[in-house]
């Protein structure tokens, strides 16, 4: 009877562990499959609810509908994750509490001490200012040293002779260049989770470092691979428009405020807005205008 019993349990263990493993399996394939730029544009849309139609409940639980799905991002200006969770404090609606909370910090922590500005929301679920501190130095630790190392050289080189020697900058954008096409093979895309943005005093810039890859014999190869980290979430937007719009002299997108001119489409240039993620330039006037305010 007790061996009986002893191979069910056995037949039952096996059947929960394989069970597991195709549910992991599954998922990571869902995960693979997911682009981004849809993310980013449906994040754009929800945006346009709250601050142009002004209806943040609605974009409340769009947003909460959208990061079931994707892991969420917190881009500059935008800084979707962040809105979503003050909006959902602000009109007591569920957003997660401290899982949510703790899952904001890695993507504000790249940017120096701007976290600090989340310690009031913080305190009100039990979280103080030592936890915080704490979950920061956290991700740190977990930042891949030899990649922080590199990209913080390659930033000091990449200003090297600017503007005068242009034949030291030149060489200096290939050595930069050679940087990333290694570490595209070897880690994938330097993005902030996995180096930072600030080591330091040296602020690693990746729109500037990745712009300045235009005049790189690898520039195609770069931004063949760049493109396709836009699609698995790993680069932003701005990031990649910066490099290809530098390289376009801007009559793509127009993402450097003040590039677009009289004579450039403007509903030409949003749909080369829409097709990397970008919101249109009526939108991304009112989300400048909305950040300077509170300023």
């Amino acid at each position: 009877m007790r061996r009986h019993l002893f191979k069910q349990e056995n037949r039952l263990l096996i059947f929960t562990i394989i069970l597991a493993m195709v549910s992991t399996v599954i998922f990571s394939c869902k995960s693979k499959n997911l682009n981004y730029i849809n993310y980013y544009n449906k994040a754009n849309e929800i945006d346009s609810i709250y601050r142009i139609a002004n209806n943040p409940q609605k974009a409340i639980r769009k947003y909460r509908k959208l990061f079931k799905k994707y892991e969420p991002k917190n881009q500059e200006l935008i800084e979707e994750y962040e809105t979503y969770i003050r909006l959902a404090d602000k009109y007591h609606k569920n957003f997660g509490g401290k899982k949510s909370l703790n899952r904001l910090i890695p993507l504000v922590a790249p940017y120096g001490r701007s976290y600090k500005k989340l310690y009031p929301l913080y305190q009100k679920y039990g979280i103080d200012s030592i936890e915080i501190k704490q979950n920061v130095a956290n991700w740190k630790n977990n930042l891949n040293k030899k990649l922080v190392d590199s990209f913080t050289i390659a930033m000091i080189r990449d200003q090297e002779g600017r503007p005068e020697n242009k034949i030291l900058a030149k060489k200096n954008v290939e050595k930069n260049a050679v940087l990333f096409l290694w570490t595209f093979k070897n880690y994938g895309f330097p993005s902030s989770q996995k180096i930072g943005r600030l080591n330091d005093t040296i602020f690693i810039a990746m729109p500037t470092l990745l712009s300045h890859m235009v005049s790189s014999e690898n520039y195609p190869k770069i931004k063949y691979k760049v493109f396709e980290y836009l699609k698995s979430g790993d680069c932003s937007p701005q990031e990649y428009a910066l490099m290809s719009d530098t390289y376009d002299y801007y009559k793509n997108t127009a993402v450097r405020f003040g590039y677009r001119n009289s004579s450039q489409d403007s509903s030409q240039v949003n749909r080369g807005r829409k097709s990397i993620g970008l919101p249109s330039l009526m939108h991304a006037s009112k989300i400048r205008k909305d950040v300077f305010k509170k300023k």
